[in-house]
C-alpha cells in the first residue's frame, strides 16, 4: 500500500532523474530496500537519512502526514497502568472549578530540591522504577508550594517546581512517553520564564529539543536550539560552567538535528560552536538541573563520532573511538561522560562492528552495556537494531549470550 512517504521518495527520485536501480546505487542500498520504501513498507530512519542524502533533499522533506498504524500489544497497556499515578499528578483532570485530584501538601523547598537531586541520581543509576514512584509526590508538593507561598518565596517555589518538571520530562522522554514529556517540559520552560530564569528555561529547551529529535521533528529542533543558543550566547571569559554547558548542549542539539536532516554544513558549524564551549569548559560537567546532562570535551567528541555513524562511515567510527579525546588518557584527564552519553556512543561502536561483520565484538559491547545499564539498554532502538542484525546475519548457531541478549531486548530470533 502506497503512503505519503512512499510517494515522496518516488517523486524526488524521479525529479533527480534516477531509476530505482540508480537510487539504490547512489545510496549504497539494495534495490529491494528502495522498492520497499516506494511501496509503503517499513524502513528505518537510518535508511531514510541515506535516501535523503542520495536525493539531495532534507530528510524531513520525505515525511508526510498519514493515518497512524494501530498501536497494539500488552506493553502499551502495561505502560498506561504503570504511569497512571504520574499522569494524574502531572496532568490532573480539570473542570469548571477545582481539579479533581488531591493537591497534596506544600513541601519545604529544601526537601523539594533534595528530592529532585535524589531522583536524578536514581535516573543516572538506571533505577527507572524508583524514579517513577518519586515523581508524583514531587510534582504535587511543588505545585502546592507555589500556591501556598507569596513573593520571593513563591518565586523560589516556582524554580523548585521547574526542577521537578525537568526531571519528569527527562524521565518520560527516556521511556518514550512523549506527549506527557512535552507537557512537563513546556510547563517547566513557562515557569522558568515567568520567574525570569533564562538559563533554566534554556535547560528546558535543551530537553525539548531532545524530545523533538526523538519524534523526527528535525527542522523544529534545529531552529529552536539555534535561536535559543543565540539568545543566551555567553562571554567566554565571564561565563559560569553551567552557562557554557547549556550553550554547548544547545549547539549539540542543532548539530544532531542538522545531520539527521541532511544539512551537513549546518551540522559542522554547530559542532564547531559546541567544541568551543567544551574547550572553554575544559572538563566534563554534570550539574542537573543547572544544565540538562553531562557536557564537556569528551561529550562533544562522542556526538561528533555519532555523526559518522549516521552517515555510515563505520570505519571512521572505530578509528576515532579510542583515539584523541576519546583515548583512555584523555577521558581520565577531562572526566568521564554521563552513562547515557557513553552508552549511546558504545551502541554506535557496536553498530559499526556488526556492519563490518564482527558479531562477537558487537556482542561484547552489548553485554558490557547490559552489565552497567541494563534497564537503559531496553529503551534503545539502536540496541535492538544491532541485535536483529546479529540474528539475521549470524551463520553459526547462536551462543547463549546472544539468546539471552535477544530476550532482554525483546528481539525475536
Amino acid at each position: 500500500m502506497s503512503t505519503g512517504l512512499a510517494d515522496n521518495v518516488r517523486k524526488y527520485r524521479r525529479t533527480a532523474g534516477l531509476s530505482q536501480e540508480g537510487l539504490a546505487e547512489a545510496a549504497d542500498l539494495s534495490l529491494s530496500t528502495v522498492r520497499k520504501a516506494e511501496q509503503g513498507g517499513h524502513v528505518s530512519m537510518e535508511t531514510l537519512h541515506t535516501l535523503a542524502r542520495a536525493l539531495g533533499v532534507s530528510t524531513s522533506t520525505l515525511f508526510a502526514t498519514d493515518a497512524p498504524k494501530s498501536v497494539l500489544g500488552k506493553r502499551d497497556e502495561a505502560n498506561r497502568r504503570y504511569l497512571a499515578e504520574l499522569r494524574r499528578a502531572l496532568m490532573p483532570a480539570v473542570g469548571l472549578s477545582a481539579p479533581l485530584s488531591d493537591p497534596g501538601e506544600a513541601g519545604e523547598l529544601s526537601e523539594l530540591r533534595r528530592g529532585v537531586q535524589e531522583g536524578h541520581a536514581l535516573y543516572w543509576a538506571d533505577q527507572y522504577g524508583a524514579v517513577a514512584k518519586r515523581l508524583p509526590g514531587l510534582l504535587r508538593s511543588s505545585e502546592a508550594a507555589v500556591s501556598a507561598l507569596e513573593g520571593e518565596e513563591q518565586e523560589h517555589a516556582m524554580i523548585a517546581r521547574c526542577h521537578a518538571l525537568l526531571l519528569t520530562g527527562k524521565y518520560l522522554t527516556q521511556v518514550r512517553q512523549y506527549d506527557m514529556a512535552y507537557f512537563a517540559l513546556v510547563e517547566a520552560i513557562r515557569l522558568a520564564r515567568e520567574a525570569h530564569q533564562a538559563q533554566l528555561a534554556s535547560t528546558g529547551v535543551v530537553g525539548l529539543c531532545w524530545l523533538l529529535l526523538r519524534q523526527d521533528r528535525f527542522d523544529e529542533a534545529e531552529q529552536l536550539a539555534a535561536q535559543t543558543a543565540r539568545e543566551i550566547e555567553p562571554r567566554m571569559s565571564e561565563a559560569t560552567p553551567a552557562h557554557l554547558a547549556v550553550w554547548g548542549e544547545l549547539w549539540l542539539r542543532v548539530a544532531s538535528a542538522a545531520v539527521r536532516n541532511n544539512r551537513p554544513e549546518v551540522a559542522r558549524e554547530a559542532r564547531r560552536m559546541a567544541a568551543a564551549a567544551a574547550s572553554a569548559l575544559n572538563t566534563e560537567d554534570e550539574s542537573f538541573p543547572h544544565h540538562w546532562g553531562g557536557f564537556g570535551p569528551v561529550t562533544a567528541e562522542l556526538k561528533a563520532v555519532e555523526d559518522l555513524s549516521l552517515v555510515g562511515d563505520t570505519r571512521s567510527v572505530l578509528r576515532r573511538t579510542d583515539d584523541g579525546i576519546l583515548s583512555d588518557k584523555s577521558v581520565r584527564n577531562f572526566g568521564r561522560p554521563t552513562a547515557p552519553n557513553w552508552g549511546r556512543h558504545r551502541l554506535d561502536v557496536a553498530h559499526a562492528h556488526v556492519t563490518l561483520g564482527s558479531h562477537q565484538d558487537a556482542m561484547d559491547e552489548l553485554m558490557q552495556l547490559r552489565r552497567t545499564s541494563g534497564e537503559w539498554l531496553t529503551h534503545q532502538p539502536m540496541a535492538r537494531y544491532v541485535m536483529a542484525d546479529i540474528l539475521k546475519t549470524r551463520k553459526r548457531t547462536l551462543t547463549e549470550d546472544m539468546r539471552s541478549m535477544a530476550a532482554h531486548l525483546g528481539v525475536a530470533g
